[in-house]
């Protein structure tokens, strides 16, 4: 009996060490222009009830203010990729939406109720806006002063055809070498940035695409591409890139026979791997993956990434695809427009990795499509008007760890029978989603389903209203007036969303309506943004 007794006790004392948090190093990895990154290594807390408020404020100031809670992240690793990546066990998270180049003190609250409880105050900055200073030497020259530049200068190009060109020389942290045409006219069919530090490529047309293989620090703003393949960024990929206010047109067709991933239709818009980059206010269409991660032996660490107020059209695969994401990826305020799937996380690496304030408009197939065991998502404040499914990760293979609340979905039925690069949209159900882990939530969204009555499935509930009881607690079934896109084949406009608020719910919720696309150019021809 007293052996048994101290077992018991020794098998509590193992476990309640087991859930204990023991805090670890706190890194703030690949700082972008508006976000910042937090890493919390733990050892512990097995039972995953420990969190970490987030508090924020500009180094010296006086007033806090609240950033979002870090995400519990579990020790864990891939199924089935190649190569298997794996990810440690930590709180992670992102505090958005913060000023460039400016220092901050982020105040972290670790809690768990089995012990190990923590404060600690981190200072780190965000990066500055890579802008090109006023005073900066400008030349103005031709395809044969292309590779004379010296850091810190700006040459001007002449119109004209400048082929293919590939640039060898590099500038410096604050004296960036820039290329700039003003016209637009000057033309190349080919640029190689490949391996290329602190060169800003501004305002040229280029019939091909721009390579960027192992750059860092570099910009490629304003510019018009039509080509194939946009931007590209293999290994060893890039690193805290800018690529803002474009123009990336391709080849393909909107067609509903070469939809989907085994569909003839081949071409990319800004594919690459790295990270720390910043992807935004770009206009892309006509793409098999309008803005694309690299996937298995293609991708290094690919985190801290920025997508943010993209205009996205016609993409036959993935309008976004953010696949193998580790942590920290941030896809908001995007607009997408005729896309095959929506969002892409196959699989997400641990995460957290976030998609937030997205609208979509006629998407076939799926808005977020989470599978190959993805895990990490967030996906809150999205609007979604589709035929077909609302909400539908149709997988075999379950993801885990997402969250999934506060969007608005908004459904009806598809044509009878159509089916899209092989695949159906659904039968209009508001939402179906039937394999995924215990670790994941699904609540406080909002549904409408348009010229049927209203259904939907989560796991084995098949439900006609909410809320409900396990999942959508607080879940509601909305009214709304809204074109529905009921033939996904056709190429329809975007209409303006910005009205549909509906219980806290979608894109606009408390916010106003963001800029799509490449911003207005600025007045000044000095500092470029």
């Amino acid at each position: 009996m007293i052996v048994r007794f101290v077992l018991f006790l020794w098998l509590t004392a193992a476990l309640g060490a087991a859930d204990f948090t023991t805090p670890g190093a706190i890194t703030t990895p690949f700082p972008t222009l508006n976000h910042l990154a937090l890493e919390w290594e733990i050892e512990g807390d097995e039972d995953l009830d420990a969190t970490c408020q987030v508090k924020f404020r500009k180094e010296g100031g006086t007033v806090w203010s609240e950033g979002r809670p870090l995400v519990r992240v579990p020790a864990g690793k891939s199924r089935e990729t190649s190569p298997i990546f794996a990810w440690t066990n930590r709180l992670s998270g992102s505090v958005f939406d913060l000023e460039p180049g400016t220092r901050y003190e982020v105040e972290l609250q670790l809690h768990d109720p089995d012990g190990g409880s923590a404060r600690r105050t981190v200072k780190c900055a965000t990066r500055a806006e890579p802008v090109v200073r006023a005073d900066a030497p400008v030349k103005t020259g031709s395809r044969a002063d292309l590779n004379a530049v010296k850091p810190g200068e700006v040459l001007l190009l002449g119109d004209g055809d400048y082929g293919e060109v590939v640039f060898n020389r590099d500038g410096e942290p604050g004296r960036p070498i820039v290329y700039r045409s003003f016209s637009g006219k000057a033309t190349f069919r080919e640029i190689s940035l490949t391996n290329r530090k602190w060169v800003y490529l501004e305002g040229v047309t280029v019939n091909g695409p721009v390579r960027m293989n192992g750059s860092e620090h570099c910009v490629v703003r304003r510019c018009r591409i039509r080509s194939q393949f946009g931007i590209k960024a293999y290994k060893p990929g890039m690193m805290n890139a800018c690529i803002e206010d474009n123009v990336i047109t391709g080849i393909r067709e909107w067609a509903p026979e070469i939809m989907g991933a085994g569909g003839d239709n081949e071409g990319e818009g800004i594919q690459f791997t790295g990270s720390g980059n910043v992807i935004r206010h770009n206009r892309v269409s006509g793409f098999r993956d309008c803005i694309s991660h690299m996937e298995d032996e293609g991708a290094v660490l690919q985190s801290c990434n920025d997508i943010l107020n993209n205009d996205i059209g016609a993409g036959l695969d993935d309008g976004i695809e953010a696949d193998f994401a580790s942590h920290n990826c941030r896809v908001l305020r995007n607009r997408l427009t005729n896309c095959f799937v929506g969002i892409s996380s196959q699989p997400g690496l641990g995460g957290p990795n976030y998609f937030l304030r997205n609208v979509m408009f006629n998407i076939v197939l799926s808005p977020f499509k989470l599978h190959r065991f993805s895990q990490g998502d967030v996906i809150m404040h999205n609007t979604v008007v589709k035929a077909g499914d609302g909400l539908g990760i149709h997988t075999s293979e379950p993801f885990d760890h997402a969250v999934i609340t506060h969007n608005l979905f908004i459904c009806g039925p598809a044509p009878s029978g159509a089916t899209f690069g092989g695949y159906s949209p659904g039968r209009g159900r508001a939402v179906d989603v039937q394999r995924f882990g215990i670790h994941c939530v699904i609540d406080h969204n909002a549904y409408a389903v348009l010229g049927r009555p209203f259904e939907g499935k989560i796991r084995d509930w098949t439900f006609q209203m909410l809320p409900g009881t396990e999942f959508e607690t607080r879940g509601r079934v909305v009214e709304v007036q809204v074109p529905l896109p009921e033939d996904p084949a056709r190429l329809y406009q975007a209409p303006d969303l910005s009205k549909l608020e509906a219980v806290g719910a979608g894109a606009y919720a408390g916010e106003s309506v963001p800029l799509y696309g490449p911003r207005p150019h600025p007045a000044s021809s000095g500092s470029v943004r």
